[in-house]
């Protein structure tokens, strides 16, 4: 330190900090000898608080507001320098300046999996991740139960504690909300509330606050995810019968062999035509070739779909069947005609007798047995 320095600290003691980090939450203004002028003008900012300690014990704790160093304005340092007979000289002492603004977008998540109980899916394993946000409350408390003597504390010192804490309470959490995995997702605010809330005792001791937290993402492993993709496909699929139909259409039309067979059955059908006009000795002359060229066949309809067929019997649906499968159980008495059967494409249930495709089942009745 030059003489000059040492004369301006002596002449004009102004103490204050500035900060252009953005994760600084604690830093010491540095003086030679921690020696501090009596009567030293101290500036906190907004978003600031300055701790004195003194020869290790903490002192005043300064809010935001321009301060003159005096005996009238630092109670509890008059008390530990016995400054009540007005005496005015140099005290060493270290100010400490908290940053008590909020540090926003700090990340959070699961290293390991949560295993859960989920009333649908049974035991589940969840990840999830988020954000949150924290600040000093209680500069003092921060600044004993933390920062200890550290000259300049930054955000990632205590990030991974606070992580930490947050992960531990998400999993009492979801233990104890009983919430489905399915409903998770709209309920991701009150979950993270129901966190913050419940850490909020735990920072507490450490000094600090937690304004906002919040929970982006909660997953499940991705062999189960994919089995409920399966499952969201079937239900998007409806009846099986028809999607196959669909599929095998929607086959046809896209590679094209639908028209090659087309193609392919009219080249033979006119090849046949052909050789039945030329006959045993060869073509015609040409007088007596037709003047029109030979119709093309047509080619054959599809096959019509077979119809499927369920069953109403005690309140409970059965099925399906086919046709035939239906024709066996008139036979043993399991479908009579005033058991109800519905099919896709039919107006509600109606009784087996009444429709007529299986009306014709009753009416053909074996032979009476032999010897009567």
């Amino acid at each position: 330190m030059g003489i000059l320095d040492f004369l301006t600290g002596e002449f004009i003691d102004v103490i204050h900090w500035t900060d252009d980090t953005r994760d600084t939450m604690v830093w010491r203004f540095e003086r030679e000898d921690h020696e501090i002028k009596y009567g030293a003008k101290l500036t906190v900012r907004e978003g600031q608080s300055a701790v004195f300690v003194h020869e290790g014990q903490l002192a005043d704790v300064f809010t935001p507001g321009l301060y003159m160093l005096e005996t009238n304005n630092m109670p509890i340092m008059t008390t530990l320098q016995h400054w009540d007979h007005g005496f005015e000289s140099p005290f060493k002492s270290e100010v400490y300046f908290v940053n008590t603004t909020r540090f926003n977008d700090l990340k959070w998540g699961t290293k390991n999996p949560i295993i859960a109980r989920d009333p649908e899916f049974g035991p589940v394993r969840l990840r999830a991740y988020g954000t949150y946000s924290i600040r000093v409350g209680d500069p003092a408390k921060f600044l004993v139960e933390i920062v200890g003597t550290d000259g300049e504390f930054t955000m990632d010192e205590i990030s991974f504690q606070i992580r930490n804490i947050i992960v531990q309470e998400f999993s009492r959490t979801i233990s104890r909300s009983g919430i489905p995995v399915l409903d998770m997702a709209a309920n991701t605010r009150e979950l993270g509330q129901l966190i913050a809330r419940d850490i909020a005792p735990t920072l507490a001791e450490y000094g600090l606050e937690m304004p906002e937290l919040y929970i982006e993402n909660i997953s499940l492993p991705e062999a189960v995810e994919k089995v409920m993709d399966k499952r969201t496909s079937m239900g998007v699929i409806g009846d099986l019968s028809n999607y196959m139909q669909f599929q095998a259409a929607e086959a046809l039309g896209r590679d094209g062999a639908g028209a090659a067979a087309m193609q392919t059955g009219m080249g033979a059908g006119i090849g046949m035509q052909m050789g039945a006009q030329m006959g045993p000795w060869g073509a015609r002359p040409a007088a007596a070739q037709p003047t029109t060229a030979p119709a093309a066949m047509a080619p054959p309809p599809p096959p019509p779909a077979e119809k499927v067929w369920h069953l109403a019997e005690n309140g409970e649906t059965k099925g399906p069947y086919s046709k035939a499968a239906m024709g066996r159980m008139v036979g043993s008495g399991e479908l009579s005609r005033d058991t109800h059967v519905w099919t896709p494409g039919q107006d509600g249930w109606k009784k087996a007798g009444d429709v007529a495709e299986l009306a014709q089942l009753f009416t053909v009745m074996p032979p009476p047995p032999p010897g009567t």
